[in-house]
């Protein structure tokens, strides 16, 4: 065994931090990191369903993950609504949805499920759909036994003027009350799954309401805090905001609004370019999609394919643990899920993947099957922040340009940081107590190496003790950890 205090692990780093990880506990019980994962709804209509090798290839790389905690939302016009005999279907094309539900459920994976809109708009608020809808959901859990989903979201972002509900709150509030009732009437329903609300954007002001996402978490609490059993909300944050600490900030604020005793969760988390000091982000992410044979333009974050979105996300998970949110869920697992307006058209769907398992079939690149860099990063974070550990808070000195979290679970321990400057950094870490068979891995452009149990390339193991010395490369991802 290898003591932590003696390892040197390079010679040159510019520049020391201390860092002390303490036992105070600021985030109980952390529900886990994980990705949207939803059924391939439109793969029918593109002429090639996924074949039992597409489904070997996924398994394999989500059992690589490690996911706490998966978003799996329908189309139900795809699904249980056949619109042109104008029926419910329960069992229509329901076997891809069954797979993801029996993986999360074999695996101990929370799933938040949901729908993204009624079958039609005009459907918005009629009876007929909330009994259609609940029906399935409990044709789900009770009749199926997928008792993994925990949470039901009924409107996808319905803050928003491109949801049915364009942005209308007592709209949203009836319907909920709806659905809450209506569950209430299938023996045990309620018992297993309460609602996920409000699932609205964290920086979007409705123009014809002036609603943002605290006025809707605010009336949530208000008035139906009763029928909900977790919030969430979603975020698309540039990458200057994340990365200045000011968007950790937003979501603190936010999370203030949620009472006590209730969770906030991050329901799905991108990056978008949107905001003026991201202006060349932006720029290129419009050219790539431009020249890209199927991407959907500004619904695409062509960033994906670069290693520093790996790092981005992880500050952002980081953010989201340190500022008290429970779970994390990045959009998106898979390339093939969605078309841009879940229209059909393959030629404009949604890039914002770890890869598209239908690269081959469907889009004439095979290359687009293969794992992108960001998948090494968000293992990382997604296996060594498990479900049920609990957050750490973290004293150290000056560190700019240098982001942490640490958790602890068991009686065994994570510490990771982000160094997005391009300098190298020392970290003398202290933990609070000894790890045991500790591992190190980084996360850079350079280093994207896997073991051939396909998990990240470990960096430096046998690490005892409870004092490391560690160098942080420029542009990078460190993580240590003595969990399994």
């Amino acid at each position: 065994m290898i003591p932590l205090a003696v390892l040197l692990l390079a010679a040159c780093a510019s520049d020391t931090v201390k860092v002390k990880v303490t036992d105070d506990v600021i985030n109980h019980d952390y529900i886990g990191n994980g990705a949207e994962w939803d059924p391939y709804d439109e793969a029918i209509s593109w002429g090639c369903d996924l074949s039992q090798e597409d489904w070997d290839v996924l398994t394999a790389r989500v059992d690589v993950m490690g996911m706490g905690y998966v978003r799996c939302m329908i189309n139900s016009r795809y699904l249980y609504w056949d619109a042109a005999g104008n029926a419910y279907d329960r069992d229509r094309n329901i076997e891809k949805l069954c797979r993801i539900l029996q993986y999360c459920q074999d695996n101990e994976i929370t799933v938040i499920y949901g729908e993204f809109n009624p079958p039609s708009p005009s459907m918005k608020d009629s009876e007929r759909w909330v009994e259609m809808s609940v029906d399935y959901l409990n044709h789900l859990v009770n009749d199926l036994d997928f008792d993994c989903i925990k949470h039901f979201v009924i409107f996808n972002e319905p803050d928003g003027d491109w949801a049915t509900t364009d942005g209308d709150l007592d709209l949203w509030i009836s319907m909920a009350r709806l659905f809450d009732a209506q569950m209430a009437s299938y023996p045990g329903l309620k018992e297993k799954v309460s609602l996920a609300a409000p699932d609205v954007v964290v920086h979007w002001v409705h123009p014809r309401t002036g609603l943002a996402a605290a006025d809707w978490i605010s009336r949530t609490a208000e008035e139906i805090d009763d029928i909900v059993g977790i919030y969430d909300i979603h975020a698309y944050p540039g990458q200057a905001e994340v990365r200045d600490g000011s968007y950790a900030e937003k979501l603190r604020k936010l999370r203030s609004l949620v009472p006590e005793g209730k969770k906030m969760i991050l329901g799905e988390a991108g990056f978008k370019y949107e905001n003026p000091e991201d202006s060349l982000l932006l720029k290129e992410n419009l050219r790539r999609a431009d020249e890209h044979p199927y991407a959907g333009g500004l619904d695409s974050n062509m960033m994906v394919y670069d290693c520093f979105y790996g790092l981005d996300m992880s500050l952002l998970a980081m953010d989201v643990m340190n500022s008290g949110l429970s779970g994390m869920a990045v959009w998106m697992l898979d390339d093939a899920a969605h078309s841009v307006g879940d229209t059909g058209i393959p030629q404009n769907i949604k890039v914002w993947g770890f890869w598209n398992i239908l690269g081959k079939e469907v889009f004439g690149s095979e290359t687009e099957e293969e794992v992108r860099p960001w998948f090494h990063a968000w293992t990382l974070m997604c296996r060594y922040f498990p479900a049920g550990c609990d957050i750490l808070s973290i004293e150290c000195g000056p560190a700019e340009e240098l982001r942490m979290c640490a958790a602890v679970k068991d009686g065994r321990y994570t510490f990771a940081a982000v160094n997005w400057s391009d300098r190298e950094r020392r970290l003398e870490v202290e933990l609070p107590a000894e790890i045991r068979q500790g591992r190190s891995y980084v996360y850079e452009e350079d280093n994207l190496a896997y073991g051939p149990d396909g998990l990240p390339a470990i960096h430096e193991d046998q690490l005892e003790g409870n004092r490391v010395s560690l160098i942080s490369p420029a542009r990078s991802l460190i993580v240590l950890t003595d969990m399994e």
